[in-house]
Protein backbone atom coordinates (compact mmCIF):
# COMPACT_ATOMS: atom_id res chain seq x y z
CA UNK A 1 0.00 0.00 0.00
CA UNK A 2 1.29 3.43 -0.95
CA UNK A 3 0.83 6.24 1.58
CA UNK A 4 0.48 9.70 0.02
CA UNK A 5 0.72 12.81 2.18
CA UNK A 6 0.56 15.40 -0.58
CA UNK A 7 -1.37 16.11 -3.74
CA UNK A 8 1.79 15.68 -5.80
CA UNK A 9 2.40 12.23 -4.32
CA UNK A 10 -1.19 11.22 -5.05
CA UNK A 11 -0.96 12.40 -8.67
CA UNK A 12 2.29 10.50 -9.13
CA UNK A 13 0.87 7.31 -7.63
CA UNK A 14 -2.27 7.45 -9.80
CA UNK A 15 -0.64 8.56 -13.05
CA UNK A 16 0.15 5.09 -14.43
CA UNK A 17 -3.29 3.78 -13.41
CA UNK A 18 -5.00 6.58 -15.28
CA UNK A 19 -2.83 6.04 -18.35
CA UNK A 20 -3.81 2.38 -18.32
CA UNK A 21 -7.48 3.37 -17.93
CA UNK A 22 -7.70 1.20 -14.83
CA UNK A 23 -10.90 1.68 -12.85
CA UNK A 24 -10.36 3.56 -9.59
CA UNK A 25 -12.53 3.04 -6.54
CA UNK A 26 -12.54 5.57 -3.71
CA UNK A 27 -13.53 5.45 -0.05
CA UNK A 28 -13.37 8.84 1.74
CA UNK A 29 -13.12 8.65 5.54
CA UNK A 30 -12.16 10.71 8.57
CA UNK A 31 -10.16 7.84 10.03
CA UNK A 32 -10.63 6.04 13.37
CA UNK A 33 -11.63 3.10 11.21
CA UNK A 34 -13.71 0.09 12.23
CA UNK A 35 -14.97 -2.98 10.39
CA UNK A 36 -17.78 -0.97 8.79
CA UNK A 37 -15.24 1.24 7.02
CA UNK A 38 -13.28 -1.81 5.91
CA UNK A 39 -16.42 -3.30 4.37
CA UNK A 40 -16.56 -0.20 2.14
CA UNK A 41 -13.06 -1.02 0.92
CA UNK A 42 -14.21 -4.55 0.06
CA UNK A 43 -17.16 -3.18 -1.93
CA UNK A 44 -14.89 -0.79 -3.83
CA UNK A 45 -12.56 -3.70 -4.62
CA UNK A 46 -15.45 -5.75 -6.02
CA UNK A 47 -16.12 -3.02 -8.60
CA UNK A 48 -12.66 -1.62 -9.34
CA UNK A 49 -9.14 -2.82 -9.92
CA UNK A 50 -7.52 -0.12 -7.79
CA UNK A 51 -8.75 1.30 -4.47
CA UNK A 52 -7.90 4.64 -2.86
CA UNK A 53 -8.87 5.42 0.73
CA UNK A 54 -8.54 8.92 2.16
CA UNK A 55 -8.23 9.87 5.80
CA UNK A 56 -8.88 13.55 6.47
CA UNK A 57 -10.54 15.06 9.53
CA UNK A 58 -12.43 17.86 7.84
CA UNK A 59 -12.65 21.02 9.98
CA UNK A 60 -15.36 22.56 7.78
CA UNK A 61 -18.02 20.06 8.82
CA UNK A 62 -17.57 20.57 12.56
CA UNK A 63 -19.92 23.00 14.29
CA UNK A 64 -18.91 25.44 17.05
CA UNK A 65 -20.06 23.01 19.76
CA UNK A 66 -18.35 20.00 18.15
CA UNK A 67 -14.76 19.47 19.21
CA UNK A 68 -12.68 19.12 16.07
CA UNK A 69 -9.45 18.93 18.06
CA UNK A 70 -10.67 15.93 20.10
CA UNK A 71 -11.75 13.83 17.13
CA UNK A 72 -9.77 10.55 17.43
CA UNK A 73 -6.71 10.38 15.17
CA UNK A 74 -5.59 6.74 14.93
CA UNK A 75 -3.36 6.83 11.87
CA UNK A 76 -1.08 3.87 12.68
CA UNK A 77 -3.97 1.51 13.41
CA UNK A 78 -5.90 2.79 10.37
CA UNK A 79 -2.92 2.27 8.05
CA UNK A 80 -2.33 -1.27 9.32
CA UNK A 81 -6.00 -2.20 8.91
CA UNK A 82 -6.19 -0.76 5.38
CA UNK A 83 -3.02 -2.51 4.27
CA UNK A 84 -4.36 -5.80 5.61
CA UNK A 85 -7.65 -5.13 3.81
CA UNK A 86 -5.86 -4.64 0.51
CA UNK A 87 -6.22 -0.90 -0.13
CA UNK A 88 -3.78 0.29 -2.79
CA UNK A 89 -3.37 3.94 -1.75
CA UNK A 90 -3.91 5.67 1.58
CA UNK A 91 -4.24 9.41 0.96
CA UNK A 92 -3.66 11.52 4.08
CA UNK A 93 -3.54 15.13 2.86
CA UNK A 94 -2.42 18.08 4.92
CA UNK A 95 -5.03 20.70 5.78
CA UNK A 96 -3.02 23.51 4.18
CA UNK A 97 -3.07 21.68 0.85
CA UNK A 98 -6.77 20.85 0.99
CA UNK A 99 -7.67 24.41 2.05
CA UNK A 100 -4.86 26.60 0.65
CA UNK A 101 -6.77 29.77 1.56
CA UNK A 102 -8.15 28.46 4.83
CA UNK A 103 -11.51 26.75 5.21
CA UNK A 104 -13.38 29.74 6.65
CA UNK A 105 -13.27 31.65 3.34
CA UNK A 106 -13.38 28.54 1.18
CA UNK A 107 -15.67 28.44 -1.86
CA UNK A 108 -18.44 26.06 -0.81
CA UNK A 109 -20.51 23.43 -2.57
CA UNK A 110 -24.08 23.45 -1.26
CA UNK A 111 -26.72 20.83 -1.99
CA UNK A 112 -30.44 21.78 -2.04
CA UNK A 113 -31.81 22.99 1.29
CA UNK A 114 -34.66 20.44 1.32
CA UNK A 115 -31.97 17.76 1.73
CA UNK A 116 -29.46 19.59 3.95
CA UNK A 117 -31.58 21.58 6.40
CA UNK A 118 -33.69 18.74 7.79
CA UNK A 119 -32.92 15.87 10.18
CA UNK A 120 -29.17 16.10 10.89
CA UNK A 121 -28.98 19.48 9.19
CA UNK A 122 -31.56 20.95 11.54
CA UNK A 123 -29.38 20.41 14.59
CA UNK A 124 -26.06 20.86 12.76
CA UNK A 125 -26.45 23.91 10.50
CA UNK A 126 -23.77 24.13 7.82
CA UNK A 127 -22.55 20.59 8.46
CA UNK A 128 -23.51 19.24 5.07
CA UNK A 129 -21.98 22.21 3.23
CA UNK A 130 -18.71 21.10 4.82
CA UNK A 131 -19.33 17.52 3.72
CA UNK A 132 -20.19 18.32 0.10
CA UNK A 133 -17.29 20.75 -0.20
CA UNK A 134 -14.67 18.29 1.02
CA UNK A 135 -16.13 15.40 -0.99
CA UNK A 136 -16.08 17.53 -4.13
CA UNK A 137 -12.46 18.45 -3.47
CA UNK A 138 -11.50 14.81 -2.94
CA UNK A 139 -13.37 13.77 -6.09
CA UNK A 140 -11.42 16.39 -8.04
CA UNK A 141 -8.12 15.12 -6.64
CA UNK A 142 -8.70 11.36 -6.90
CA UNK A 143 -10.97 11.41 -9.99
CA UNK A 144 -12.50 8.01 -9.17
CA UNK A 145 -14.81 5.97 -11.33
CA UNK A 146 -16.65 4.67 -8.26
CA UNK A 147 -17.02 6.06 -4.74
CA UNK A 148 -18.46 4.10 -1.81
CA UNK A 149 -20.55 5.62 0.99
CA UNK A 150 -22.21 3.79 3.86
CA UNK A 151 -25.98 3.70 4.22
CA UNK A 152 -25.72 4.32 7.97
CA UNK A 153 -25.23 8.01 7.19
CA UNK A 154 -28.28 7.88 4.93
CA UNK A 155 -28.82 11.62 4.62
CA UNK A 156 -25.18 12.16 3.68
CA UNK A 157 -25.45 9.42 1.06
CA UNK A 158 -28.50 11.05 -0.54
CA UNK A 159 -26.83 14.46 -0.55
CA UNK A 160 -23.70 13.12 -2.25
CA UNK A 161 -25.80 11.28 -4.83
CA UNK A 162 -27.70 14.49 -5.55
CA UNK A 163 -24.49 16.53 -5.85
CA UNK A 164 -22.99 14.06 -8.33
CA UNK A 165 -26.17 14.04 -10.43
CA UNK A 166 -26.68 17.81 -10.36
CA UNK A 167 -23.07 18.56 -11.28
CA UNK A 168 -22.92 15.89 -14.03
CA UNK A 169 -19.98 14.15 -12.42
CA UNK A 170 -18.90 10.87 -14.11
CA UNK A 171 -18.76 8.99 -10.80
CA UNK A 172 -20.88 6.05 -9.71
CA UNK A 173 -21.91 6.29 -6.06
CA UNK A 174 -22.20 2.86 -4.49
CA UNK A 175 -24.25 2.60 -1.27
CA UNK A 176 -22.90 0.07 1.24
CA UNK A 177 -25.27 -1.73 3.57
CA UNK A 178 -25.03 -0.98 7.28
CA UNK A 179 -22.48 -3.17 9.03
CA UNK A 180 -23.73 -4.32 12.44
CA UNK A 181 -22.58 -5.99 15.63
CA UNK A 182 -23.98 -9.43 16.47
CA UNK A 183 -26.79 -7.80 18.48
CA UNK A 184 -27.84 -5.43 15.68
CA UNK A 185 -26.08 -2.24 16.77
CA UNK A 186 -24.83 -0.32 13.74
CA UNK A 187 -21.03 -0.17 13.68
CA UNK A 188 -19.81 3.34 14.44
CA UNK A 189 -16.71 5.03 15.80
CA UNK A 190 -19.03 6.58 18.39
CA UNK A 191 -19.77 3.19 19.96
CA UNK A 192 -16.40 3.28 21.73
CA UNK A 193 -17.72 6.06 23.97
CA UNK A 194 -20.55 3.92 25.39
CA UNK A 195 -20.05 2.55 28.89
CA UNK A 196 -21.10 -1.02 29.71
CA UNK A 197 -24.64 -0.10 30.75
CA UNK A 198 -25.18 2.13 27.70
CA UNK A 199 -23.79 -0.52 25.36
CA UNK A 200 -26.40 -2.96 26.69
CA UNK A 201 -29.19 -0.48 25.86
CA UNK A 202 -27.86 0.63 22.45
CA UNK A 203 -29.22 -2.32 20.35
CA UNK A 204 -32.76 -1.31 21.34
CA UNK A 205 -32.51 1.43 18.70
CA UNK A 206 -32.51 -1.07 15.84
CA UNK A 207 -35.18 -3.23 17.48
CA UNK A 208 -37.51 -0.24 17.77
CA UNK A 209 -36.91 0.71 14.13
CA UNK A 210 -37.65 -2.90 13.17
CA UNK A 211 -41.00 -2.65 14.96
CA UNK A 212 -41.82 0.45 12.91
CA UNK A 213 -40.86 -1.45 9.76
CA UNK A 214 -43.19 -4.31 10.71
CA UNK A 215 -46.07 -1.85 11.24
CA UNK A 216 -45.48 -0.19 7.85
CA UNK A 217 -45.39 -3.56 6.09
CA UNK A 218 -48.67 -4.43 7.82
CA UNK A 219 -50.30 -1.33 6.33
CA UNK A 220 -50.04 1.17 9.20
CA UNK A 221 -49.98 4.71 7.81
CA UNK A 222 -50.55 6.85 10.90
CA UNK A 223 -46.94 7.99 10.71
CA UNK A 224 -46.86 10.54 13.55
CA UNK A 225 -48.42 8.28 16.23
CA UNK A 226 -46.20 5.43 15.07
CA UNK A 227 -43.06 7.55 15.49
CA UNK A 228 -44.24 8.97 18.81
CA UNK A 229 -44.79 5.49 20.22
CA UNK A 230 -41.35 4.42 18.98
CA UNK A 231 -39.76 7.43 20.69
CA UNK A 232 -41.49 6.53 23.95
CA UNK A 233 -40.11 3.00 23.72
CA UNK A 234 -36.57 4.34 23.31
CA UNK A 235 -36.90 6.67 26.29
CA UNK A 236 -38.37 3.86 28.41
CA UNK A 237 -35.44 1.64 27.45
CA UNK A 238 -32.92 4.14 28.81
CA UNK A 239 -32.13 6.57 25.98
CA UNK A 240 -31.87 10.10 27.42
CA UNK A 241 -33.13 11.90 24.33
CA UNK A 242 -34.44 11.20 20.84
CA UNK A 243 -33.18 13.88 18.47
CA UNK A 244 -35.55 12.63 15.81
CA UNK A 245 -37.36 9.54 14.60
CA UNK A 246 -38.97 10.08 11.20
CA UNK A 247 -40.51 8.13 8.33
CA UNK A 248 -39.49 9.78 5.07
CA UNK A 249 -39.38 9.45 1.33
CA UNK A 250 -35.96 7.85 0.68
CA UNK A 251 -35.17 10.13 -2.25
CA UNK A 252 -36.36 13.54 -1.06
CA UNK A 253 -36.27 13.01 2.75
CA UNK A 254 -39.66 14.73 2.87
CA UNK A 255 -42.26 13.26 5.25
CA UNK A 256 -43.87 10.13 3.84
CA UNK A 257 -47.37 10.21 2.39
CA UNK A 258 -50.07 7.57 2.74
CA UNK A 259 -49.81 6.49 -0.91
CA UNK A 260 -46.03 5.97 -0.75
CA UNK A 261 -44.56 2.53 -1.25
CA UNK A 262 -40.93 3.25 -0.43
CA UNK A 263 -39.85 4.46 3.00
CA UNK A 264 -36.79 5.17 5.08
CA UNK A 265 -37.10 5.16 8.87
CA UNK A 266 -34.42 7.45 10.30
CA UNK A 267 -33.50 7.94 13.92
CA UNK A 268 -30.90 9.58 16.14
CA UNK A 269 -31.03 8.94 19.86
CA UNK A 270 -28.64 9.79 22.69
CA UNK A 271 -27.08 7.61 25.33
CA UNK A 272 -25.12 9.88 27.62
CA UNK A 273 -23.18 12.20 25.32
CA UNK A 274 -23.18 9.70 22.42
CA UNK A 275 -25.49 10.22 19.45
CA UNK A 276 -26.39 6.93 17.79
CA UNK A 277 -27.68 6.93 14.20
CA UNK A 278 -29.58 4.17 12.47
CA UNK A 279 -32.06 3.69 9.67
CA UNK A 280 -34.05 1.07 7.79
CA UNK A 281 -35.12 1.25 4.14
CA UNK A 282 -38.10 -0.70 2.92
CA UNK A 283 -40.48 -1.07 0.00
CA UNK A 284 -44.01 -2.44 0.28
CA UNK A 285 -46.05 -3.97 -2.51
Amino acid sequence: MIICNSLAELDSALESRRRASESIGFVPTMGNLHQGHLSLVNLAREHCGFVVVSVFVNPMQFGPDEDYERYPRTFEADAQALEKQGADILFVPREEEVYPNGFQDQTRVCAPAFLTEVLEGQSRPGHFDGVTTIVMKLFQLVRPDVAVFGQKDFQQLKIIQRMVTDLNMPIEILPAQIAREHDGLALSSRNQYLNTAQRAVAPVLQRVLKSVEVALRAGERAFDPLCLEAEKRLLSAGFEEVDYLKICDPETLRPSQEADRRFVILAVARLGTTRLLDNICLEVS
